[in-house]
């Protein structure tokens, strides 16, 4: 139902503001920043293990489609694969990139930990899906985020260069409801039961 300009989402129910954004120019190489990271990339995906690693990055922000494929979905829709890993060996953050259309990058998932949230490495783990996604047939890199990210990811996706190109309002199910997320992550976004 609709008040003002306003739009009701039913109890058991999430909105989000999605902004599109794209770059369209490959930006001059710059040295990458240092790090304690090295990334890794995933030659073949088992979805046990990827869904381990997008829940551990995304779940504060309530990244679930990935939860809901089946293994064979998953595999099917799943793009090129990297991990960021630590000095001990840990997978503390994701990039993962789809170039399934000819002259572009999506950029679909792109986080760490929420533990590493703020704390500088931003800038590493742009400098690489920079370098990752502006390969040589490449025109155009694209990356979607909303209002449910992490606050700084709209700003440092501008930083970085990216421009905006359309904004949509999209709702769905909560995920913690469906038992695809634990009732307790996110704890920014209240949790609103379905009435009986």
């Amino acid at each position: 139902m609709k008040h003002g300009g306003l739009t009701d989402l039913g109890p058991g129910q999430v909105g989000a503001v999605v902004t599109y954004l794209e770059m369209n120019e490959r930006p001059l190489p710059k040295p990458l920043p240092p790090s304690p990271f090295r990334l890794e990339r995933w030659r073949e995906v088992d979805p046990a293990k990827y869904r381990l690693l997008f829940e551990r990055v995304g779940g504060r922000w309530l990244w679930y489609s990935r939860l809901a494929m089946s293994d064979a979905v998953l595999r099917s829709n799943v793009g090129e694969v990297h991990a960021v890993v630590d000095r001990a060996g840990i997978e503390v953050g994701m990039i993962e990139l789809d170039f399934s259309h000819a002259g572009e990058c999506l950029i679909r998932f792109l986080g760490f930990v929420p533990e590493l949230a703020g704390r500088g490495h931003g800038k590493w783990l742009f400098a690489q899906v920079l370098a990752l996604g502006w390969r040589p047939d490449v025109l155009r890199l694209r990356v979607n985020t909303c209002t449910l990210d992490h606050p700084a990811a709209l700003p440092a996706y501008l930083k970085a260069g990216f421009k905006p190109y359309r904004r949509s309002f999209e709702s769905f199910p909560d995920p913690r409801l469906l038992g695809l997320l634990p009732r307790d992550v996110a704890p920014q976004i209240p949790l609103l039961e379905p009435t009986v």
